[in-house]
């Protein structure tokens, strides 16, 4: 993302290192205020960006909190409605890359936070619930993203958001993370007017 193109907008910087770490404690705390027994809560980040950032929700939730939630991972690639084509034509996009669900605790009783960077159209999310359910029945399933960009063709609506970015469908939001990307940030690439 640090090369740009000639004719093109220079990425926009949505949030910065701080920005991030902020919007993260004001979700954990959020997440504290809005459920009566903490302790009940498990965190499950949708691969990729999703599972750093649930693994900070925890930290920041025990910090705060005093107590140290189940955190899982779950992996969507054969629960996603763009993988393979139907009727035998070529997939609509690139195969993804298959990562494993870890889900070390028993989901009954539990409300269940999904945890994802970016929200979009909704079926990343619709795909996530397919597959923790596979592994049990939550007594409730909440949903926590960094960034809600819009554009939804699902019914879905985020319970926790670190910030709402209306975008134009051409634009594109990246989240980078020290865990994965060396540094933490949020950008918005390409005009509407491309």
């Amino acid at each position: 993302m640090n090369s740009h193109v000639p004719g093109r907008t220079a990425p926009k910087i949505l949030l910065d290192d701080a920005a991030v770490g902020r919007t993260l404690s004001r979700i954990a705390h959020e997440l504290i205020e809005r459920n009566a027994d903490p302790g009940a809560l498990a965190l499950v980040g949708i691969h990729t960006r999703g599972v750093p950032i649930a693994d900070r929700l925890r930290q920041l939730l025990a910090e705060r909190s005093g107590i140290t939630v189940d955190a899982g991972a779950v992996d969507i690639t054969f629960h996603r409605d763009d993988v393979l084509a139907r009727g035998g034509d070529s997939p609509l996009h690139a195969q993804p890359l298959v990562r494993g669900t870890e889900l070390d605790f028993a989901l009954a009783g539990k409300t269940v936070v999904l945890v994802d960077d970016v929200l979009y159209t909704g079926r990343t999310i619709r795909a996530a619930i397919d597959a923790l359910l596979e592994y049990g029945r939550p007594a409730r399933v909440q949903l926590a993203v960094l960034i809600d960009r819009g554009h939804r063709e699902l019914p879905i609506r985020p319970d926790y958001v670190g910030k709402n970015v209306p975008t134009a469908r051409s634009e594109r939001v990246s989240v980078e993370l020290v865990e994965i990307d060396g540094q933490d940030r949020v950008l918005l690439a390409g005009s509407p007017h491309e």
